[in-house]
Protein backbone atom coordinates (compact mmCIF):
# COMPACT_ATOMS: atom_id res chain seq x y z
CA UNK A 1 0.00 0.00 0.00
CA UNK A 2 1.40 3.39 -1.01
CA UNK A 3 1.27 6.03 1.72
CA UNK A 4 0.47 9.70 1.09
CA UNK A 5 1.85 12.86 2.65
CA UNK A 6 0.24 16.28 2.61
CA UNK A 7 1.69 19.78 2.72
CA UNK A 8 -0.75 22.66 3.22
CA UNK A 9 -0.17 26.36 2.58
CA UNK A 10 -2.71 28.72 4.14
CA UNK A 11 -2.42 32.45 3.39
CA UNK A 12 -3.53 34.52 6.39
CA UNK A 13 -2.36 37.90 5.08
CA UNK A 14 -0.90 39.60 2.03
CA UNK A 15 -2.92 37.89 -0.72
CA UNK A 16 -5.58 40.13 -2.22
CA UNK A 17 -4.09 43.29 -0.71
CA UNK A 18 -0.68 44.88 -0.16
CA UNK A 19 0.78 44.36 3.31
CA UNK A 20 -0.02 42.31 6.41
CA UNK A 21 1.92 39.35 5.03
CA UNK A 22 1.49 36.01 6.80
CA UNK A 23 1.62 32.46 5.44
CA UNK A 24 1.08 29.23 7.40
CA UNK A 25 2.90 26.13 6.09
CA UNK A 26 1.71 22.87 7.58
CA UNK A 27 2.45 19.15 7.60
CA UNK A 28 0.50 16.47 9.44
CA UNK A 29 2.15 17.28 12.77
CA UNK A 30 3.83 20.68 12.49
CA UNK A 31 3.02 24.25 11.46
CA UNK A 32 5.45 27.05 10.65
CA UNK A 33 4.38 30.64 10.05
CA UNK A 34 6.34 32.77 7.58
CA UNK A 35 6.16 36.50 8.36
CA UNK A 36 3.74 38.39 10.57
CA UNK A 37 3.14 41.87 9.17
CA UNK A 38 0.83 44.84 9.55
CA UNK A 39 -1.20 46.85 7.08
CA UNK A 40 -1.47 50.61 7.34
CA UNK A 41 -5.03 51.95 7.49
CA UNK A 42 -6.63 53.86 4.63
CA UNK A 43 -9.01 56.79 4.74
CA UNK A 44 -11.80 54.21 4.93
CA UNK A 45 -10.60 53.19 8.41
CA UNK A 46 -10.62 56.45 10.41
CA UNK A 47 -8.96 56.33 13.80
CA UNK A 48 -7.28 52.97 13.23
CA UNK A 49 -3.55 52.80 14.04
CA UNK A 50 -2.68 49.42 12.51
CA UNK A 51 -4.34 46.43 10.90
CA UNK A 52 -3.06 42.95 11.72
CA UNK A 53 -3.99 39.52 10.35
CA UNK A 54 -6.72 37.47 12.03
CA UNK A 55 -4.90 34.51 13.62
CA UNK A 56 -7.96 32.44 14.52
CA UNK A 57 -6.60 29.63 12.32
CA UNK A 58 -3.34 29.57 14.28
CA UNK A 59 -5.10 29.87 17.62
CA UNK A 60 -7.04 26.73 16.79
CA UNK A 61 -3.75 24.92 16.03
CA UNK A 62 -1.59 26.11 18.89
CA UNK A 63 -0.44 22.57 19.55
CA UNK A 64 1.08 22.35 16.05
CA UNK A 65 2.64 25.82 15.88
CA UNK A 66 6.42 25.40 16.04
CA UNK A 67 7.88 28.77 15.01
CA UNK A 68 7.49 32.09 13.20
CA UNK A 69 10.17 32.59 10.55
CA UNK A 70 10.80 36.10 9.18
CA UNK A 71 12.05 36.83 5.69
CA UNK A 72 13.10 40.42 6.49
CA UNK A 73 12.50 43.40 8.75
CA UNK A 74 9.89 45.54 7.01
CA UNK A 75 6.78 46.40 9.01
CA UNK A 76 4.51 44.58 6.58
CA UNK A 77 6.42 41.40 7.41
CA UNK A 78 7.12 41.67 11.16
CA UNK A 79 5.09 44.61 12.49
CA UNK A 80 2.23 42.48 13.87
CA UNK A 81 4.48 40.31 16.03
CA UNK A 82 4.07 42.32 19.26
CA UNK A 83 0.32 41.77 19.04
CA UNK A 84 0.36 38.17 17.83
CA UNK A 85 2.96 37.03 20.37
CA UNK A 86 0.64 38.09 23.18
CA UNK A 87 -1.55 35.08 22.48
CA UNK A 88 0.64 32.77 20.41
CA UNK A 89 3.86 31.86 22.17
CA UNK A 90 6.35 30.72 19.55
CA UNK A 91 10.08 31.08 18.89
CA UNK A 92 11.00 33.58 16.19
CA UNK A 93 13.70 33.03 13.56
CA UNK A 94 15.31 35.87 11.62
CA UNK A 95 18.55 37.16 10.12
CA UNK A 96 20.85 39.52 12.01
CA UNK A 97 19.37 42.84 10.91
CA UNK A 98 15.80 41.53 11.10
CA UNK A 99 16.26 40.41 14.71
CA UNK A 100 17.96 43.71 15.58
CA UNK A 101 14.87 45.58 14.38
CA UNK A 102 12.58 43.14 16.18
CA UNK A 103 14.48 43.47 19.44
CA UNK A 104 14.13 47.24 19.22
CA UNK A 105 10.39 46.89 18.60
CA UNK A 106 9.86 44.36 21.39
CA UNK A 107 11.86 46.56 23.75
CA UNK A 108 8.72 48.66 24.01
CA UNK A 109 6.79 45.55 25.16
CA UNK A 110 8.91 44.19 27.96
CA UNK A 111 6.36 41.54 28.90
CA UNK A 112 7.05 39.77 25.58
CA UNK A 113 10.15 37.61 25.73
CA UNK A 114 10.08 35.23 22.76
CA UNK A 115 13.05 33.01 22.02
CA UNK A 116 14.88 34.67 19.12
CA UNK A 117 17.02 32.45 16.90
CA UNK A 118 19.52 33.77 14.39
CA UNK A 119 19.41 32.46 10.81
CA UNK A 120 22.47 32.57 8.56
CA UNK A 121 22.57 32.39 4.78
CA UNK A 122 22.61 28.81 3.43
CA UNK A 123 22.68 27.26 6.93
CA UNK A 124 19.88 24.68 7.16
CA UNK A 125 17.99 24.20 10.42
CA UNK A 126 15.18 21.87 11.46
CA UNK A 127 11.81 22.81 12.92
CA UNK A 128 9.68 19.73 13.53
CA UNK A 129 9.18 18.01 10.17
CA UNK A 130 10.55 21.03 8.27
CA UNK A 131 14.10 21.52 7.08
CA UNK A 132 14.52 25.22 6.29
CA UNK A 133 17.35 26.94 4.45
CA UNK A 134 17.48 30.75 4.26
CA UNK A 135 19.07 32.03 1.07
CA UNK A 136 19.99 35.65 0.30
CA UNK A 137 17.84 37.85 -1.92
CA UNK A 138 18.25 41.50 -2.82
CA UNK A 139 15.58 43.82 -1.41
CA UNK A 140 15.35 47.36 -0.04
CA UNK A 141 16.54 46.32 3.41
CA UNK A 142 19.62 44.41 4.62
CA UNK A 143 19.57 40.67 5.28
CA UNK A 144 16.42 39.76 3.34
CA UNK A 145 16.07 36.04 2.58
CA UNK A 146 14.01 33.59 0.60
CA UNK A 147 13.20 30.34 2.37
CA UNK A 148 13.62 26.81 1.07
CA UNK A 149 11.31 24.46 2.98
CA UNK A 150 11.94 20.73 2.64
CA UNK A 151 9.29 18.27 3.80
CA UNK A 152 8.32 14.69 3.02
CA UNK A 153 5.90 16.02 0.41
CA UNK A 154 8.45 18.06 -1.50
CA UNK A 155 10.60 21.19 -1.73
CA UNK A 156 8.94 24.60 -1.50
CA UNK A 157 10.56 27.98 -2.23
CA UNK A 158 9.06 31.06 -0.55
CA UNK A 159 10.77 34.09 -2.09
CA UNK A 160 9.73 36.75 0.43
CA UNK A 161 10.14 40.21 -1.12
CA UNK A 162 12.92 40.21 -3.69
CA UNK A 163 14.52 41.80 -6.72
CA UNK A 164 17.53 40.78 -8.77
CA UNK A 165 20.18 43.48 -8.47
CA UNK A 166 23.58 42.35 -9.81
CA UNK A 167 25.41 45.05 -7.84
CA UNK A 168 23.79 45.48 -4.41
CA UNK A 169 25.51 47.77 -1.94
CA UNK A 170 26.47 44.96 0.42
CA UNK A 171 27.48 42.51 -2.34
CA UNK A 172 24.82 40.09 -1.15
CA UNK A 173 23.24 39.09 -4.45
CA UNK A 174 20.09 37.03 -4.95
CA UNK A 175 21.25 33.39 -4.88
CA UNK A 176 20.47 32.51 -8.49
CA UNK A 177 22.95 29.64 -8.80
CA UNK A 178 21.59 27.99 -5.66
CA UNK A 179 18.00 28.34 -6.88
CA UNK A 180 18.92 27.03 -10.33
CA UNK A 181 20.53 23.93 -8.80
CA UNK A 182 17.48 23.49 -6.61
CA UNK A 183 15.23 23.67 -9.67
CA UNK A 184 17.22 20.99 -11.46
CA UNK A 185 16.74 18.66 -8.49
CA UNK A 186 13.02 19.36 -8.31
CA UNK A 187 11.00 22.18 -6.71
CA UNK A 188 7.46 21.14 -5.88
CA UNK A 189 6.06 24.66 -5.48
CA UNK A 190 7.21 28.25 -5.79
CA UNK A 191 5.48 30.98 -3.76
CA UNK A 192 6.71 34.24 -5.29
CA UNK A 193 6.38 38.00 -4.67
CA UNK A 194 3.82 39.64 -6.99
CA UNK A 195 3.96 43.28 -5.86
CA UNK A 196 5.28 44.64 -9.18
CA UNK A 197 3.64 42.09 -11.48
CA UNK A 198 2.15 44.90 -13.58
CA UNK A 199 5.55 46.43 -14.36
CA UNK A 200 7.49 45.18 -17.41
CA UNK A 201 11.23 44.96 -17.62
CA UNK A 202 13.75 45.12 -14.79
CA UNK A 203 14.10 47.30 -11.72
CA UNK A 204 16.74 49.98 -11.53
CA UNK A 205 19.78 49.17 -9.42
CA UNK A 206 20.82 50.96 -6.25
CA UNK A 207 23.93 52.10 -8.14
CA UNK A 208 21.68 54.04 -10.53
CA UNK A 209 19.91 55.71 -7.63
CA UNK A 210 23.16 56.38 -5.77
CA UNK A 211 24.69 58.23 -8.71
CA UNK A 212 21.61 60.46 -9.01
CA UNK A 213 21.53 61.21 -5.29
CA UNK A 214 25.22 62.10 -5.26
CA UNK A 215 24.75 64.58 -8.11
CA UNK A 216 21.69 66.15 -6.47
CA UNK A 217 23.33 66.44 -3.05
CA UNK A 218 26.63 67.75 -4.43
CA UNK A 219 25.05 70.36 -6.69
CA UNK A 220 22.51 71.72 -4.21
CA UNK A 221 23.23 75.41 -3.49
CA UNK A 222 21.60 75.34 -0.05
CA UNK A 223 20.31 72.84 2.47
CA UNK A 224 19.27 69.36 1.31
CA UNK A 225 16.34 67.66 3.03
CA UNK A 226 15.93 64.06 1.93
CA UNK A 227 13.40 61.46 2.97
CA UNK A 228 13.40 57.72 2.44
CA UNK A 229 12.18 54.66 4.30
CA UNK A 230 14.00 54.47 7.63
CA UNK A 231 14.69 50.76 7.05
CA UNK A 232 16.39 51.35 3.67
CA UNK A 233 19.87 51.20 5.14
CA UNK A 234 21.63 50.79 1.78
CA UNK A 235 19.98 53.98 0.52
CA UNK A 236 20.93 55.80 3.71
CA UNK A 237 24.53 54.61 3.25
CA UNK A 238 24.62 56.24 -0.19
CA UNK A 239 23.17 59.45 1.22
CA UNK A 240 25.87 59.51 3.92
CA UNK A 241 28.64 58.88 1.38
CA UNK A 242 27.32 61.55 -0.99
CA UNK A 243 27.06 64.05 1.86
CA UNK A 244 30.61 63.28 2.97
CA UNK A 245 31.81 63.82 -0.58
CA UNK A 246 30.01 67.18 -0.65
CA UNK A 247 31.38 68.21 2.75
CA UNK A 248 27.96 68.09 4.41
CA UNK A 249 26.89 66.97 7.87
CA UNK A 250 24.03 64.47 8.02
CA UNK A 251 21.31 65.34 10.53
CA UNK A 252 18.67 62.64 11.15
CA UNK A 253 15.25 63.87 12.31
CA UNK A 254 12.23 61.77 13.21
CA UNK A 255 12.11 58.95 15.72
CA UNK A 256 12.27 56.00 13.30
CA UNK A 257 15.10 57.56 11.29
CA UNK A 258 17.14 58.37 14.37
CA UNK A 259 16.60 54.93 15.90
CA UNK A 260 17.42 52.95 12.75
CA UNK A 261 20.45 55.05 11.91
CA UNK A 262 21.84 54.73 15.43
CA UNK A 263 21.15 50.98 15.58
CA UNK A 264 22.75 50.44 12.17
CA UNK A 265 25.86 52.42 13.05
CA UNK A 266 26.27 50.56 16.34
CA UNK A 267 25.89 47.12 14.72
CA UNK A 268 27.96 47.80 11.63
CA UNK A 269 25.22 47.92 9.00
CA UNK A 270 26.14 51.57 8.32
CA UNK A 271 29.49 53.32 8.26
CA UNK A 272 30.22 57.03 8.53
CA UNK A 273 33.30 59.11 9.15
CA UNK A 274 33.70 60.54 12.61
CA UNK A 275 31.70 63.75 12.89
CA UNK A 276 29.56 63.18 9.79
CA UNK A 277 26.35 62.51 11.74
CA UNK A 278 25.21 65.52 13.78
CA UNK A 279 22.33 66.22 16.15
CA UNK A 280 19.48 68.49 15.16
CA UNK A 281 20.37 70.97 17.89
CA UNK A 282 23.60 71.71 15.97
CA UNK A 283 21.73 72.97 12.90
CA UNK A 284 21.75 76.61 13.91
CA UNK A 285 25.57 76.56 13.95
CA UNK A 286 25.99 74.96 10.52
CA UNK A 287 25.97 76.80 7.16
CA UNK A 288 22.94 75.75 5.14
CA UNK A 289 25.08 74.48 2.24
CA UNK A 290 26.88 72.15 4.64
CA UNK A 291 23.81 70.20 5.81
CA UNK A 292 21.84 67.18 4.65
CA UNK A 293 18.74 66.63 6.77
CA UNK A 294 17.64 62.99 6.70
CA UNK A 295 13.95 63.01 7.62
CA UNK A 296 11.35 60.35 8.29
CA UNK A 297 7.87 60.75 6.84
CA UNK A 298 8.20 59.85 3.17
CA UNK A 299 4.51 58.83 3.07
CA UNK A 300 3.15 62.09 4.44
CA UNK A 301 2.33 60.69 7.89
CA UNK A 302 0.72 63.62 9.76
CA UNK A 303 3.00 63.51 12.81
CA UNK A 304 6.20 62.64 10.96
CA UNK A 305 9.27 64.86 10.90
CA UNK A 306 8.86 65.85 7.24
CA UNK A 307 5.16 66.64 7.64
CA UNK A 308 5.97 68.94 10.55
CA UNK A 309 8.80 70.55 8.56
CA UNK A 310 6.41 71.16 5.64
CA UNK A 311 3.85 72.69 8.01
CA UNK A 312 6.53 74.93 9.62
CA UNK A 313 5.93 73.19 12.96
CA UNK A 314 9.26 71.40 13.47
CA UNK A 315 11.27 72.63 16.44
CA UNK A 316 14.67 72.70 14.74
CA UNK A 317 14.27 72.32 10.96
CA UNK A 318 12.64 74.93 8.73
CA UNK A 319 12.47 75.27 4.96
CA UNK A 320 13.83 78.40 3.32
CA UNK A 321 13.69 79.37 -0.37
CA UNK A 322 16.25 77.47 -2.40
CA UNK A 323 16.36 74.37 -0.19
CA UNK A 324 16.25 71.08 -2.13
CA UNK A 325 13.84 68.42 -0.84
CA UNK A 326 14.32 64.89 -2.26
CA UNK A 327 11.72 62.13 -1.97
CA UNK A 328 13.86 58.99 -2.35
CA UNK A 329 10.90 56.65 -1.94
CA UNK A 330 7.81 55.32 -3.64
CA UNK A 331 4.24 56.29 -2.88
CA UNK A 332 2.45 53.55 -0.98
CA UNK A 333 -1.04 53.09 -2.50
CA UNK A 334 -3.52 55.22 -0.58
CA UNK A 335 -0.92 57.78 0.51
CA UNK A 336 -0.84 59.79 -2.72
CA UNK A 337 -3.02 62.63 -1.42
CA UNK A 338 -1.07 63.00 1.85
CA UNK A 339 2.21 63.15 -0.06
CA UNK A 340 0.79 65.57 -2.62
CA UNK A 341 -0.43 67.92 0.10
CA UNK A 342 2.98 67.84 1.76
CA UNK A 343 4.77 68.56 -1.53
CA UNK A 344 2.50 71.56 -2.15
CA UNK A 345 3.34 72.99 1.27
CA UNK A 346 7.07 72.53 0.65
CA UNK A 347 6.86 74.27 -2.72
CA UNK A 348 4.92 77.17 -1.17
CA UNK A 349 7.83 77.61 1.25
CA UNK A 350 10.18 77.99 -1.70
CA UNK A 351 11.70 74.50 -1.78
CA UNK A 352 12.77 72.71 -4.93
CA UNK A 353 11.15 69.26 -4.71
CA UNK A 354 12.66 66.27 -6.53
CA UNK A 355 10.92 62.88 -6.61
CA UNK A 356 10.89 59.72 -8.71
CA UNK A 357 8.72 61.44 -11.33
CA UNK A 358 11.48 63.89 -12.14
CA UNK A 359 14.71 61.98 -11.40
CA UNK A 360 15.99 58.48 -10.75
CA UNK A 361 15.98 58.89 -6.96
CA UNK A 362 14.25 55.63 -6.06
CA UNK A 363 14.43 52.01 -7.15
CA UNK A 364 11.82 49.49 -6.11
CA UNK A 365 12.78 46.60 -3.86
CA UNK A 366 10.31 44.34 -5.65
CA UNK A 367 10.98 42.40 -8.85
CA UNK A 368 9.55 43.54 -12.18
CA UNK A 369 8.35 41.03 -14.79
CA UNK A 370 11.77 40.06 -16.16
CA UNK A 371 13.04 39.25 -12.68
CA UNK A 372 9.85 37.38 -11.76
CA UNK A 373 10.26 35.29 -14.91
CA UNK A 374 13.90 34.68 -14.00
CA UNK A 375 12.87 33.36 -10.57
CA UNK A 376 10.40 30.95 -12.20
CA UNK A 377 13.03 29.78 -14.70
CA UNK A 378 15.59 29.22 -11.97
CA UNK A 379 13.25 27.17 -9.78
CA UNK A 380 11.36 25.32 -12.54
CA UNK A 381 8.55 24.58 -10.09
CA UNK A 382 5.93 21.91 -10.64
CA UNK A 383 3.33 24.27 -9.12
CA UNK A 384 3.21 28.04 -8.75
CA UNK A 385 1.42 30.29 -6.23
CA UNK A 386 1.75 34.10 -6.54
CA UNK A 387 1.87 35.90 -3.18
CA UNK A 388 2.03 39.51 -1.91
CA UNK A 389 -0.26 41.91 -3.73
CA UNK A 390 -3.73 42.92 -4.72
CA UNK A 391 -5.72 40.37 -6.69
CA UNK A 392 -4.84 41.96 -10.02
CA UNK A 393 -1.13 41.59 -9.17
CA UNK A 394 -1.58 37.93 -8.27
CA UNK A 395 -3.57 37.25 -11.45
CA UNK A 396 -0.96 38.99 -13.62
CA UNK A 397 1.85 37.02 -11.96
CA UNK A 398 -0.10 33.80 -12.51
CA UNK A 399 -0.42 34.67 -16.20
CA UNK A 400 3.34 35.28 -16.33
CA UNK A 401 3.95 31.80 -14.87
CA UNK A 402 1.70 30.26 -17.51
CA UNK A 403 3.62 32.16 -20.18
CA UNK A 404 6.78 30.52 -18.82
CA UNK A 405 5.31 27.10 -19.56
CA UNK A 406 3.34 26.10 -16.47
CA UNK A 407 0.02 24.43 -17.23
CA UNK A 408 -3.00 26.44 -16.01
CA UNK A 409 -4.01 23.73 -13.53
CA UNK A 410 -0.58 24.05 -11.89
CA UNK A 411 -1.02 27.74 -11.08
CA UNK A 412 -3.14 28.67 -8.05
CA UNK A 413 -4.18 32.30 -7.61
CA UNK A 414 -5.35 32.49 -3.99
CA UNK A 415 -6.62 35.05 -1.51
CA UNK A 416 -6.40 35.18 2.27
CA UNK A 417 -8.14 32.24 3.89
CA UNK A 418 -7.95 29.95 0.84
CA UNK A 419 -5.59 27.02 1.60
CA UNK A 420 -3.97 24.92 -1.07
CA UNK A 421 -2.86 21.34 -0.43
CA UNK A 422 -0.10 19.33 -2.07
CA UNK A 423 -0.58 15.57 -1.81
CA UNK A 424 2.25 13.18 -2.63
CA UNK A 425 1.45 9.55 -3.38
CA UNK A 426 4.59 7.72 -4.42
CA UNK A 427 6.27 9.86 -7.07
CA UNK A 428 3.10 11.70 -8.00
CA UNK A 429 2.16 15.08 -6.48
CA UNK A 430 -1.25 16.70 -6.90
CA UNK A 431 -2.40 20.18 -5.90
CA UNK A 432 -5.93 21.01 -4.79
CA UNK A 433 -7.75 23.82 -3.01
CA UNK A 434 -8.96 23.00 0.48
CA UNK A 435 -12.00 24.40 2.30
CA UNK A 436 -11.65 28.13 3.14
CA UNK A 437 -10.62 29.02 6.69
CA UNK A 438 -11.15 32.04 8.92
CA UNK A 439 -8.95 34.93 7.82
CA UNK A 440 -9.27 38.67 7.68
CA UNK A 441 -8.25 41.86 9.41
CA UNK A 442 -8.11 42.85 13.06
CA UNK A 443 -8.05 46.56 13.82
CA UNK A 444 -5.71 48.10 16.39
CA UNK A 445 -6.93 51.38 17.88
CA UNK A 446 -4.83 52.65 20.76
CA UNK A 447 -4.69 49.91 23.38
CA UNK A 448 -7.64 48.08 21.85
CA UNK A 449 -6.91 45.08 19.64
CA UNK A 450 -9.89 43.60 17.82
CA UNK A 451 -12.55 45.59 19.68
CA UNK A 452 -13.23 47.79 16.64
CA UNK A 453 -15.30 46.10 13.95
CA UNK A 454 -16.95 47.03 10.67
CA UNK A 455 -20.01 48.47 12.41
CA UNK A 456 -17.92 50.94 14.41
CA UNK A 457 -15.90 51.88 11.31
CA UNK A 458 -19.14 52.46 9.43
CA UNK A 459 -20.31 54.83 12.17
CA UNK A 460 -16.97 56.65 12.06
CA UNK A 461 -17.27 57.10 8.30
CA UNK A 462 -20.82 58.40 8.67
CA UNK A 463 -19.65 60.87 11.32
CA UNK A 464 -16.81 62.02 9.09
CA UNK A 465 -19.05 62.39 6.04
CA UNK A 466 -22.34 63.73 7.48
CA UNK A 467 -21.78 64.79 11.10
CA UNK A 468 -23.89 64.15 14.17
CA UNK A 469 -26.97 65.74 15.76
CA UNK A 470 -27.50 65.16 19.48
CA UNK A 471 -30.97 65.88 20.85
CA UNK A 472 -31.28 65.98 24.66
CA UNK A 473 -34.69 65.75 26.31
CA UNK A 474 -35.67 65.46 29.98
CA UNK A 475 -39.04 63.88 30.87
CA UNK A 476 -40.95 63.07 34.02
CA UNK A 477 -42.13 59.51 34.41
CA UNK A 478 -45.60 60.59 33.31
CA UNK A 479 -44.23 61.84 29.97
CA UNK A 480 -44.28 65.56 30.77
CA UNK A 481 -41.37 67.50 29.25
CA UNK A 482 -39.20 69.06 31.96
CA UNK A 483 -36.16 70.16 29.93
CA UNK A 484 -35.25 70.54 26.28
CA UNK A 485 -35.28 69.62 23.58
CA UNK A 486 -31.73 70.92 23.14
CA UNK A 487 -29.85 70.31 19.88
CA UNK A 488 -26.08 69.94 19.68
CA UNK A 489 -24.50 69.46 16.24
CA UNK A 490 -21.00 68.66 15.05
CA UNK A 491 -19.98 68.49 11.41
CA UNK A 492 -23.46 69.33 10.08
CA UNK A 493 -23.73 73.13 9.94
CA UNK A 494 -21.89 76.13 11.36
CA UNK A 495 -23.89 76.67 14.54
CA UNK A 496 -23.57 80.45 14.87
CA UNK A 497 -24.51 81.06 11.24
CA UNK A 498 -27.50 78.71 11.30
CA UNK A 499 -29.33 79.56 14.50
CA UNK A 500 -32.65 80.02 12.68
CA UNK A 501 -32.35 76.58 11.00
CA UNK A 502 -31.57 74.85 14.29
CA UNK A 503 -34.42 76.64 16.03
CA UNK A 504 -36.85 75.37 13.40
CA UNK A 505 -35.51 71.84 13.91
CA UNK A 506 -35.98 72.25 17.66
CA UNK A 507 -39.56 73.44 17.14
CA UNK A 508 -40.38 70.34 15.10
CA UNK A 509 -39.08 68.12 17.91
CA UNK A 510 -40.91 70.23 20.49
CA UNK A 511 -44.18 69.80 18.58
CA UNK A 512 -43.79 66.04 18.59
CA UNK A 513 -42.93 65.68 22.30
CA UNK A 514 -45.41 68.30 23.56
CA UNK A 515 -47.72 65.47 24.52
CA UNK A 516 -45.19 63.04 25.86
CA UNK A 517 -47.83 60.79 27.39
CA UNK A 518 -49.11 59.89 23.95
CA UNK A 519 -45.65 58.79 22.75
CA UNK A 520 -45.26 55.98 25.25
CA UNK A 521 -41.93 54.79 26.67
CA UNK A 522 -38.49 56.38 26.43
CA UNK A 523 -37.38 54.20 23.48
CA UNK A 524 -40.50 55.15 21.56
CA UNK A 525 -39.82 58.84 22.20
CA UNK A 526 -36.25 58.39 20.96
CA UNK A 527 -37.42 56.70 17.77
CA UNK A 528 -39.89 59.52 17.07
CA UNK A 529 -37.26 62.22 17.62
CA UNK A 530 -34.85 60.38 15.34
CA UNK A 531 -37.46 60.20 12.55
CA UNK A 532 -38.35 63.89 12.85
CA UNK A 533 -34.77 65.13 12.75
CA UNK A 534 -33.70 62.82 9.94
CA UNK A 535 -36.65 64.05 7.85
CA UNK A 536 -35.92 67.70 8.72
CA UNK A 537 -32.24 67.69 7.71
CA UNK A 538 -32.91 65.65 4.59
CA UNK A 539 -35.65 68.12 3.54
CA UNK A 540 -33.81 71.32 4.42
CA UNK A 541 -30.21 70.44 3.56
CA UNK A 542 -30.31 67.11 1.68
CA UNK A 543 -28.01 65.77 4.41
CA UNK A 544 -28.25 62.63 6.49
CA UNK A 545 -26.42 63.20 9.78
CA UNK A 546 -26.25 60.59 12.49
CA UNK A 547 -29.08 61.50 14.92
CA UNK A 548 -28.63 60.50 18.56
CA UNK A 549 -31.59 61.22 20.84
CA UNK A 550 -30.78 61.25 24.56
CA UNK A 551 -34.01 60.91 26.54
CA UNK A 552 -33.66 61.03 30.33
CA UNK A 553 -36.41 60.50 32.90
CA UNK A 554 -36.85 61.99 36.34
Amino acid sequence: MTTSTTFTATPLGGLGHVGGNMMAYETDHDLVVVDCGILFPSAEQPGIDYIIPDVTYLRERKDKLRAIVLTHGHEDHLGALPFVLEELQAPVYGTRFTLALLESKLGERRELKPVLTLMRDFETFTIGSFEITPIPVTHSIPDAVALVLRTATGVVVHTGDFKIDPHPRDGRVTAGEYLEALGKNGVMALFSDSTNAEKPGHTWTEDDVGETLEELITSAPRRVIITTFASHIHRIQRIIEASEHAGRKVVPVGRSMQQNLQLSLERGFLTARYGTVADADELHRLPTHKVTVLASGSQGEPESALARIAASLHQTVSVTPGDRVIFSSRRIPGKERDIGDMVNRLVRLGAEVVDDHSARVHASGHAFNDEQAQMINWCQPRFFVPIHGEYRHLARHGALARAQGLAPQRVAVLEDGQPVEFIRTGNDVQMRRAAPVTAGHVYVDGLGVGDIGDVVLHDRRVLAETGVVLCVLLLRTDGTVVGGPDLITRGVVHVEANQELLERATEEVRAVVANGKALGTGPEVSDRIRQVLRRFFRRELDRRPLVLPVVMSL
